[in-house]
Formats: structure tokens, C-alpha cells, sequence
């Protein structure tokens, strides 16, 4: 039984560089793999919202694409999603490397943190990998920055058992904003998207996972089964065939691994098959990256 006049709920955005463990952070607590991962940098483009709800809280976590320095108008997009989330969120939640903290992104978005005037809290994570008097100096030079600083171990769950109900802490009194029973508020044919592009990242190296997009053409699902027509965007005519591979092997693998995860996820057989688009410069293309889905906030 929820008690409206003490129900906490609002959004917190899961802030960093890329490569520090903000979705598995995320994954973690929600208790579900909603976003995707791989040890490549820049794996997440858009905001994505994961909630949780119990009977006295809901978080409604925003894992926000890595802080980069931009190159196209992907990027532009990207860092405007981190923006959006700094100015619509109830805390912030920075989480750095604390084996390789202050790196030069570390320093310039602490700089865009100080100038938000919201609750924050720093989380220093994969502290496994280093001495315990290295954490503690860490601890000591975020302190001045934020409300709270805490060492985790995202990957191993070490030190997470208590994140949710400090986060809800900081959280403003309010009525749950979603129904309790759902995890995130974006469509099957979103999470679609991001498992494939996930088994790219995972599969290819080189500028292969970078220079390549999703696009779902036709997603249907009935009580028995999805069925998925998807789009794989490259750049350049010399991608197509490392990744369709040698006998089409490079592009089943991709299709079969992304089948397996899509079907655990919605929990009925998953048929999906896998085109291959030249898309010069998608990255640099207003018009191909509003057909993908990026939202353009500058758009006036």
C-alpha cells in the first residue's frame, strides 16, 4: 500500500565519460539489462529512462550518453542529451573511473556540474581495481563538489546494496509519475534497436560499431511472436562486406545473438531479419538523424 504523503519519486540522471559503468550502474539497480553494453566507448547515444518503484519510491534513472568532444552532429545530439538532463532532472548523479580520475573529461564536466544548482552525488567506481588509500584521496578532492561521494563497484554490485534509498533521499515528496509495473517508457522496437546495435559493438572493432546505425523498418508482435525488419546503416561501400562477412556469417551473427537476447526480453520467439543501407555521412545529416530517432533540442 503506497502512502501518497510520503511516496518519494523524481528522475535522476546518471552522469559521466564514456566507459565508466553508467548503464551497468543502471542495470543494476532496475534489477534488468534495459541498456546496452560493451567495453567500446560512446555504446550509448540517447537518453534512456530505467524505472524503479516499490511501495515507498520511484526512481526514474536516465543513463545519458558518455560526455564527449564532438566531431558530427551525432555528437552535437549527443551532448544535448546530457544537457536536456541537467536542467530536467531532481539529482545528478556523476560516476567516474576512480583508477584513472580527474581524466581531461572528469575536469570539464565537473565544470558543467558546478554550474547546476541541483543535489548531486559522485559515485567512484570500479574501486576494486585500486589501493584503498588512493580511493579515500579521490573521496577527498569530490567532496567539495557534491552532497555525497561514494565508492562502488558497479560490475560486481559491491557497495550498491544502498543506492536506491539514498538517491530517494534527495528525491522530492510526490506521487509515482509511471504505472509501478513498468521498467522504462520507451517502445519494444527501441530496445530492438539497441540489442543489435549492441552484438555490432560487440562483434566489430575499429570504426566499424561507430560509423554503423539501426533502424527498425517493421516491428510486429502478436501473442505468439515478433517479428522484426531492420536496417543497418554504414558510411561507405568498403563496410558492406566486413559486415556481412565472408558467406554472410559476420551479419547471422550479429541477427542470431540479437534473436536469442530479444527473445529472453519479451519472452516469445523472435524472427528477425537484417538489412544492410549505405548511408554516406549519417552522422553528419540532420535529416538521417531525425529518420533514427535522435531528438534535436536546438530545433527552434
Amino acid at each position: 500500500m503506497i502512502d501518497i504523503d510520503s511516496y518519494k519519486c523524481g528522475f535522476v540522471a546518471i552522469i559521466g565519460k564514456p566507459n565508466v559503468g553508467k548503464s551497468t550502474l543502471m542495470n543494476h539497480l532496475i534489477g534488468q539489462k534495459l541498456s546496452i553494453i560493451s567495453p567500446k566507448p560512446q555504446t550509448t547515444r540517447q537518453n534512456l529512462k530505467g524505472i524503479l518503484s516499490d511501495d515507498k519510491k520511484q526512481i526514474i534513472f536516465v543513463d545519458t550518453p558518455g560526455f564527449l568532444k564532438s566531431r558530427y552532429e551525432l555528437h552535437d545530439r549527443m551532448l544535448d542529451y546530457i544537457r536536456n538532463s541537467l536542467r530536467d532532472s531532481d539529482l545528478i548523479v556523476f560516476i567516474t573511473d576512480a583508477n584513472k580520475f580527474p581524466t581531461d573529461y572528469d575536469r570539464e564536466l565537473l565544470e558543467e556540474l558546478r554550474k547546476v544548482r541541483l543535489p548531486k552525488i559522485a559515485l567512484l567506481n570500479k574501486i576494486d581495481l585500486i589501493d584503498k588509500e588512493i580511493v579515500a584521496e579521490k573521496v577527498a578532492r569530490l567532496k567539495d563538489d557534491f552532497d555525497t561521494v561514494i565508492p562502488i563497484s558497479a560490475l560486481h554490485g559491491e557497495y550498491t546494496g544502498d543506492l536506491a534509498d539514498t538517491f530517494a533521499e534527495m528525491l522530492p515528496f510526490s506521487p509515482p509519475l509511471y504505472d509501478p509495473e513498468n521498467l522504462s517508457d520507451l517502445p519494444m522496437r527501441f530496445f530492438a534497436q539497441e540489442m543489435i546495435r549492441e552484438k555490432i559493438f560487440l562483434n566489430f572493432d575499429d570504426e566499424i560499431p561507430y560509423a554503423t546505425a539501426v533502424l527498425i523498418d517493421r516491428y510486429n508482435e502478436t501473442d505468439e511472436k515478433v517479428e522484426i525488419d531492420a536496417s543497418i546503416w554504414i558510411e561507405r561501400d568498403s563496410q558492406k562486406p566486413i559486415i556481412i562477412g565472408k558467406g554472410g556469417q559476420k551479419i547471422k551473427k550479429v541477427r542470431i545473438s540479437a534473436q536469442r537476447d530479444l527473445k529472453k526480453f519479451v519472452g516469445k520467439p523472435v524472427k528477425m531479419e537484417l538489412f544492410v543501407k549505405i548511408k554516406k555521412n549519417w552522422r553528419k545529416k540532420t535529416s538521417s538523424l531525425n529518420e533514427l530517432g535522435f531528438k534535436n533540442y536546438r530545433k527552434k
